[in-house]
């Protein structure tokens, strides 16, 4: 035992497993509306819940596998070679204008009647190395692996009494409150930034207001850098005066990376190298997906290293017949003071009147992704050549219009990279001292006071 007042249990004596509903496909749907079905692609790997690539149905939906806040959920099932959220757990977040459901890949973690459990430890517990190690030994299945209620429940540990389990579940909790607090920032800074792009170059509002006789809501020397009158362009009525080009205009560069003979396998430190994965949104980066390539490959590449505020852009790959583009821009040390990139994505850098943010912006405006993905589907591999990015047709405001745009967006940028190296931070923290939390190793002293003073 860890300490003289843990016990060793069953995680049968004290939870239970419910498998979740198998949903008819024909109700199921990559975009809205409906509520949103849970998968294993909803988990981090090490645990936790993601919220993004969610699927949605629009049936008839059973009550009883409608999730609510702070469920315990964990996997079942897992299609990747390394089963990577194989059995690991999440704690359903509040719902945002929508259900969410309870799939049959899925199981529900129920607390066991008189049980003296934290559902929070639980949660962490189920996290550590050695109940990993469990699962993946029992697991079957070769191309998608599986595990069961059954050998969830047959994991053999310690706990601690429950003022020492809601001790650390808050320790634990609060450094995850912390990164969840910095996503949902992050999530604001880049919808204020976007709702901006979008109002002066998409919808072209203060345009539309002046040439309306309304007031545009600017301070005066914003509105003055706006024409008050339209004219036709390819893509139809633009602001008087703008211009429509192609990206290559715009763009001081447009690379892509490389990779060493015989690819990265195996190498486990060196320069990382992002790929097609890592790809995902602003401010975005999944660690545990880092690939490496050697350090003399790296000062050999003559392309392919990534610099402070790059533009990356997915260019292949994906369901057959099928391109969905992702676009992202790294900096300020985040995910990595130096990395590079794989043959999968193209680095682009923007002339400097256009700018990085403006770039990043326009290239994953809706506008822009619909005509990627149109370029890029209906070829034998999905996806984009050099040719086709460069042929985008994009919109050339006047440069002071831009830079307006990048003074009042690059405040919020920075601040939204700024707090990404910061959970990355405390994400390292969380992870160093769950495993010596949950085993006893490091104990809580004073576990009761830490309960009464969060009312756990």
């Amino acid at each position: 035992m860890a300490g003289e007042q843990w016990a060793d249990i069953k995680l049968s004596e004290i939870i239970d497993v419910k498998h979740g509903f198998a949903f008819p496909g024909e109700n199921i749907r990559e975009k809205p509306p409906g509520d949103v079905l849970l998968t294993p692609g909803n988990f981090a790997i090490g645990g936790g819940f993601k919220g993004d690539k969610y699927k949605y149905f629009d049936g008839q939906v059973p009550e009883e596998y409608v999730l609510h806040e702070n469920d315990l959920i964990v996997t079942m099932t897992d299609l990747s070679k390394q089963a990577d959220t194989l059995g690991y757990p999440a704690l359903v977040p509040k719902p945002q204008h929508f259900r969410y459901l309870h799939n049959q890949r899925l199981g529900k973690v129920l607390i066991r009647d008189g049980a003296k459990v934290n559902k929070r430890f639980i949660s962490y517990l189920l996290r550590t190395p050695e109940y990993r190690h469990e699962i993946l030994a029992s697991a079957t299945g070769t191309t998608v692996k599986h595990t069961s209620p059954s050998r969830i429940l047959a994991f053999k540990t310690s706990i601690p009494p429950l003022p020492e389990q809601c001790a650390i579940a808050h320790i634990l909790g609060t450094l995850d409150d912390k990164i969840e607090l910095n996503r949902r920032m992050n999530d604001a800074l880049e919808a204020m930034a976007r709702t901006l792009h979008k109002s002066w170059f998409v919808d072209f509002d203060p345009v539309r207001a002046k040439a309306e006789g309304r007031d545009p809501g600017l301070p005066k020397p914003l509105a003055n850098l706006f024409p008050d009158s339209f004219e036709d362009s390819d893509l139809g009525e633009i602001p008087k005066g703008w211009k429509v080009d192609v990206l290559e205009k715009a763009l001081v560069e447009l690379e892509v990376g490389g990779r060493p003979k015989g690819g990265v396998s195996g190498y486990t430190e060196g320069v990382p190298s992002i790929g097609a994965e890592s790809i995902v949104d602003l401010g975005i980066f999944d660690f545990s997906k880092t690939k490496y390539v050697p350090r003399e490959f790296f000062d050999r590449m003559t392309k392919g290293h990534v610099k402070s505020r790059d533009v990356l852009l997915y260019k292949d790959g994906g369901r057959p017949g099928e391109y969905e583009p992702h676009v992202t821009m790294f900096g300020d040390g985040f995910p990595f003071s130096t990395c590079a990139i794989n043959e999968h994505v193209y680095r682009l850098r923007a002339k400097a009147e256009l700018g990085q943010n403006f770039l990043f912006f326009s290239l994953s405006s809706d506008l822009l992704m619909e005509e990627m993905r149109i370029k890029g589907t209906g070829v034998a591999i999905p996806g984009l050549n050099s040719t086709q990015v460069k042929s985008l047709t994009t919109l050339n405001p006047p440069r002071e219009t831009i830079r307006a745009f990048d003074a009042i967006v690059e405040p919020w940028i920075a601040r939204l990279l700024a707090s990404c190296n910061e959970s990355r931070t405390l994400a390292e923290l969380r992870d160093t001292l769950l495993p010596k939390l949950i085993s006893g190793e490091l104990r809580v002293k004073d576990g009761e006071r830490v309960c009464e003073r969060v009312g756990a």
